[in-house]
């Protein structure tokens, strides 16, 4: 059987109150062996810990204040972090900047964004990037903290290939890529086509951002599969091609 790592799947999320073992089951056996779950804020941070702790080795948490969760007491936020570290994150994030739904907290996430780079160099830890509609203002932080040792992921990837360039100008980062990838006229898939193998994560961000047949209904992490079948497709290569790289590659940058 393959072997895939979902680099971005909550678990914890109402979504899968009801079933969320059984989710777990299916992912596993579809090949999917290691699971990441990003962090958002306070009020999901103990559920998330709490079901990472029922799967040990199979389920892997993250910790950060997401980009949309940031408001005029983000600080407190942050703060709050440092009580889980010894939770054994493999990952700060998702953190990130969201201009998206609204511009308000611009300045608060851009300074939530650099405590947690910062953050993430002091732990020798990888990044998670949540970047939507916001990035100069991301690639403008990243300048400020180049003197950081910075490396990670860019969730749910959507910009072009000549941001991914100059992403590396910044330290080591991948795309995490998911079931967009196999929307019909997705520009994604020619940004896929041109990034080397050994950048690309997969991931499916579930129970958002189904992949295809799926669309339209709720995402799960046993899908995998089909992201990794249509990278493969794009890339003229093999699936299993594609299941050895990705897996190596998770393996690699969050030290699983």
């Amino acid at each position: 059987m393959l072997r895939f790592i979902d680099t971005h799947t909550h678990f914890y999320d109402e979504a899968f109150a009801q079933d969320a073992e059984a989710a777990i089951g299916r992912a596993r056996e579809a090949g999917v062996f290691k699971m990441i779950q990003p962090d958002v804020d306070s009020r999901e941070r103990q559920a998330l810990f709490d079901l990472t702790a029922r799967y040990p080795g199979e389920l892997y948490p993250m910790l950060g204040l997401y980009p949309g969760s940031v408001d005029a007491g983000w600080e407190k936020e942050v703060e709050a972090l440092e009580g889980w570290l010894d939770r054994n994150p493999v990952a700060i994030g998702e953190i990130g900047l969201d201009y998206h739904w609204s511009t308000e907290y611009t300045k608060e996430q851009k300074r939530a964004l650099k405590v947690q780079l910062e953050m993430a160099d002091r732990l020798a830890l990888p990044v998670n990037i949540h970047l939507r509609d916001a990035t100069e203002d991301f690639l403008g932080v990243l300048h400020e903290c180049r003197h950081l040792s910075l490396r990670g992921n860019m969730h749910a990837y959507s910009g072009s290939y000549e941001t991914f360039l100059r992403l590396q100008d910044y330290g080591e980062w991948s795309l995490g890529i998911g079931g967009v990838v196999t929307y019909k006229n997705a520009k994604l898939a020619e940004v896929v086509r041109k990034v080397p193998l050994e950048r690309i994560l997969l991931e499916t961000d579930s129970p958002y951002l189904p992949p295809v047949p799926h669309r339209g209904e709720r995402n799960e992490s046993a899908y995998i599969p089909l992201i990794a079948a249509k990278i493969a497709q794009v890339k003229d290569i093999t699936i299993e091609e594609v299941a050895l790289a990705t897996t190596q590659n998770a393996e690699k940058l969050f030290r699983l």
